[in-house]
């Protein structure tokens, strides 16, 4: 049987986290069962690309998940010049055109322009300058039937806008993607939070790279206050985490918003979830030591989604021998003990690769952030293992000389036991070392910027 023809649609992006636009856009496509085709070579930081997707449905299943991408169109014309749109248009099969167009249908035009303001006058010229398209129906401003979409491109730099654009798109509305989510899901105003809780935007993000379904089993190792676990359960998977806190899985302890001192008898992982209706996907969070094994041998998770402590607010901690109690022993404020000793950023990372090449189901995603010492990055830090195959890899500035890195890996082969120390082969291991030493070296530069703004202000 023949593949299905692809139609080109026109997608609006949002002008943030660019470097997660297009691992997005493609994980998602793959989970609605297409793959990423682009008419033209994608520029990564422009706003409007054009894609071939097989189907309408494809397009809107798409934008039933996608935070990087605003809207998609439809796209019946497109050029570098006014003339070339219309010629375009006026190339493009009627017999697509007319079951929008019918005179018993209503619509309307809107006009959006990327990096420049139009007036109303203006607005209104470009959209009577389409009158030999062949509309029947009547404009309907409130409600429309169909709504059609004239987009300008003048280019990305605000201090040098032209006078014309530089591409021109004109294509039906079709779907909006799900930026509101950024909004009602923010931290700000969510019930239980930590210092470290995770934006919401980049959590939806997360949760697309890792390409999260209904009735997944996502598993966070290190939950925190489970931020992570909201986004996957709004895409109706069931969540689960661990993590070393006793006070952070119970909610009990000093409280991290501001005017308040001690964490309420409610703030916990599952009223997180239930403020949003999801309490249905929680299966729990408990409390250990991701260093330690306490999953049964068997595929158990269909991605793993996590944020592995940096060691920039505190150092990243595993329980130690009985031999430590006497150098550091810490109590919660439920009287509970434990013993912890250092636990060095590699060990985190690559206990993590071992962890989901040997716990994720085939085709699963471990789905991570990395931070770097920016002077120092080099793609051979990037962790490896033959079970795991890098799929994107991303850059968040943290300043100017530090960042975290969102990686995606897919299981693409079963694990064994001889896979298990893969990662001291052939001299692998030392390259990664040097992520030990990102507390240091974190604050070695804000101590060399603090220093060179005191300098500055003296002069």
């Amino acid at each position: 049987m023949a593949a299905p023809a692809l139609r080109r649609y026109l997608l609006l992006l949002a002008q943030e986290h660019l470097e997660f636009r297009l691992p997005e856009i493609t994980s998602l496509l793959s989970l609605c069962g297409g793959q990423f085709s682009g008419e033209q070579e994608i520029r990564v930081n422009s706003p409007f690309w054009i894609l071939n997707i097989p189907s309408e449905e494809m397009a809107r299943g798409l934008m039933k998940r996608t935070v990087c991408a605003k809207s998609i169109f439809e796209l019946w014309g497109h050029g570098k010049s006014a003339g070339e749109l219309y010629a375009s248009l006026k190339n493009y099969p009627t017999d697509k055109m007319l079951p929008y167009l019918q005179s018993d249908s209503t619509y309307k035009v809107h006009i959006h322009t990327f990096n420049k303001t139009l007036t109303q006058a203006q607005k209104i010229k470009k959209i009577d300058a389409l009158e030999f398209l062949p509309f029947k129906g009547k404009v309907n401003l409130k409600n429309p039937e169909h709504v059609f979409w004239i987009l300008e491109d003048y280019g990305m730099n605000p201090n040098d806008v032209p006078e014309e654009p530089i591409h021109l798109y004109f294509g039906r509305w079709i779907a909006d993607g799900q930026r509101e989510l950024i909004e009602s899901y923010s931290v700000k105003k969510r019930h239980f939070i930590g210092n470290t809780s995770m934006d919401a935007c980049l959590s939806f993000i997360m949760a697309n790279h890792g390409r999260v379904k209904p009735n997944d089993i996502v598993y966070d190792p290190f939950v925190g206050t489970g931020g992570l676990l909201i986004s996957s359960a709004h895409f109706g998977a069931y969540v689960c985490g661990t993590d070393i806190d006793y006070n952070t899985i119970h909610g009990l302890g000093k409280a991290s918003r501001k005017n308040q001192k001690w964490r309420g008898p409610d703030e916990n992982i599952r009223a997180n979830l239930r403020q949003y209706g999801l309490e249905k996907y929680y299966l729990d969070a408990l409390v250990a030591d991701f260093s330690r094994p306490i999953w049964r041998k068997g595929i158990l998770f269909d991605a793993i989604i996590t944020d592995p402590p940096y060691g920039i607010r505190e150092a990243p901690r595993r329980m130690g021998s009985q031999k430590e109690t006497v150098k550091s022993v810490e109590r919660s404020t439920e009287n509970h003990f434990f013993v912890s000793s250092s636990y060095h950023l590699s060990d985190i990372f690559f206990d993590l690769l071992k962890f989901g090449a040997e716990y994720l189901v085939m085709g699963g995603r471990l789905v991570y952030w990395l931070p770097i010492y920016r002077p120092e990055y080099t793609e051979e830090i990037i962790p490896r293992h033959p079970c795991l195959k890098l799929i994107s890899n991303c850059e968040q500035l943290l300043s100017s000389h530090t960042s975290r890195r969102l990686i995606t890996m897919e299981k693409v082969k079963e694990f064994k036991d001889q896979d298990e120390n893969s990662y001291l082969l052939d001299g692998q291991y030392m390259p990664y070392r040097g992520h030990n030493s990102f507390r240091e070296k974190y604050f070695s530069g804000v101590t060399k910027r603090i220093a060179k703004e005191e300098k500055d202000n003296q002069k």
